[in-house]
C-alpha cells in the first residue's frame, strides 16, 4: 500500500447496505439475435461486484463475485466457458481491479481465484488466470481446496481468509457436491452459498450432507447478520414452484437472485418433510432435487 494511501475500513459493526434492485439479463428470445452483453457488471457497492454470464454464450448463466479488500481481491468462480474470445472474465476482472486501484492506490496488489464446487460452470474461466501477475488460483476440488481451507484436518472449521480488513468466513457445505464451500462476507453480510442453495433446482448428491449443511447455515445465520443468500443460478420462474426447463437461454420472467436466512428455514422445513426416502419436490422459489 502506498504511503499516502488510507486503508478502506471494512471493519464496521454491521454489514454495509447496497442495492440489488437490478434487472439481470435473462438471455434473447433468439440467440442468433442475442442483444446482452457478454458479462452483466453490477457494483453493488464501491467494493463489491456481481457479474452474470450471458445465457447466449452457456446457459447456465452463472454468478461470480469479486470482492475488493485492502490486500487483495478475491473471485469467486470462473463461470462457464473457458474461452476469453466468448467470454472476456479475466478482461472484465483486470477493468474492475485497474479501477479500483485508481481509486485506492496500492502497490503489489493480489488477487485469489476461490471456488463454491468444481463443477465445469464455476471453474472453466481458470486457465484465464493462468500467468496472470500477483494471482493465486487454488483449484476447487476436494484435496485441493480442503487442503488450502484447512478442512481436511477439521471439516467443521471456519476457515478465514483475510483479504487485508475484509475478511471471509470460509464453510465446507457439502451436499450438493462434496467439495462445496459457502463463503459470508462480513462487509456486506452476503452468504454465497454457490449451487446448495439459489433460486433453482437444488440438486442434491448426498441427502443427509445436504440436511446438515442446510442446518449449519441455519446455525452460521444465527450468529452472524446475513442480509443476502446469494447462490449462482436462477432457474425459477415468478410462478411459484416452476422452474425454466433445463437449457433454457430466455429466462424472462425470473425471480430475483436474492434470497433470505427465511428461505433457509424453508428448505429446512421441506427436508424434515420429506424425511429419510429424498424425492423430487417442488417448492415456490426452490426445487429439492435428490439424484437418488
Amino acid at each position: 500500500m502506498d504511503a499516502g494511501t488510507a486503508p478502506v475500513d471494512f471493519t464496521g459493526a454491521t454489514p454495509q447496505p447496497g442495492a440489488l434492485d437490478i434487472r439481470w439479463i435473462h438471455g434473447s428470445p433468439s440467440a442468433k439475435h442475442n442483444t446482452d452483453p457478454d458479462i452483466q457488471l453490477h457494483a453493488y457497492d464501491e467494493h463489491t461486484f456481481i457479474l452474470r454470464q450471458n445465457m447466449a454464450i452457456n446457459y447456465e448463466a452463472p454468478f461470480l463475485f469479486l470482492l475488493m479488500g485492502n490486500a487483495r481481491a478475491v473471485l469467486i468462480d470462473t463461470g462457464a466457458t473457458a474461452s476469453a474470445e466468448f467470454f472476456p472474465l479475466r478482461r472484465v476482472v483486470d477493468e474492475l481491479v485497474a479501477g479500483w486501484l485508481a481509486r485506492h492506490p496500492r502497490e503489489d496488489y493480489h488477487l485469489l481465484v476461490l471456488h463454491t464446487h468444481p463443477h465445469g460452470d464455476h471453474i472453466a474461466g481458470d486457465d484465464q488466470f493462468a500467468g496472470r501477475p500477483g494471482t493465486t488460483v487454488v483449484g476447487a476440488d476436494l484435496a485441493t481446496a480442503w487442503e488450502y481451507f484447512g478442512f481436511s484436518e477439521d471439516p467443521d472449521a471456519v476457515a478465514r481468509v483475510d483479504l487485508g480488513g475484509r475478511v471471509l468466513e470460509c464453510l465446507a457445505t457439502p451436499g450438493h457436491h462434496e467439495a462445496a464451500v459457502t463463503f459470508y462476507d462480513r462487509w456486506t453480510g452476503f452468504l454465497l452459498t454457490g449451487d446448495t442453495v439459489y433460486p433453482g433446482r437444488l440438486y442434491i448428491q448426498d441427502w443427509p450432507a445436504f440436511a446438515r449443511t442446510i442446518d449449519r447455515l441455519i446455525d452460521f445465520s444465527e450468529r452472524w447478520p446475513v442480509t443476502h443468500v446469494l447462490g449462482c443460478h436462477i432457474e425459477m420462474t415468478r410462478q411459484p414452484g416452476v422452474d425454466y426447463p433445463v437449457r433454457t437461454t430466455y429466462q424472462p420472467d425470473e425471480p430475483p437472485l436474492h434470497l433470505t436466512v427465511g428461505h433457509l428455514h424453508e428448505i429446512r422445513a421441506a427436508i424434515k418433510e420429506i424425511g429419510d426416502r429424498p424425492s423430487r419436490r417442488a417448492y415456490p422459489l426452490f426445487v429439492l432435487w435428490p439424484n437418488t
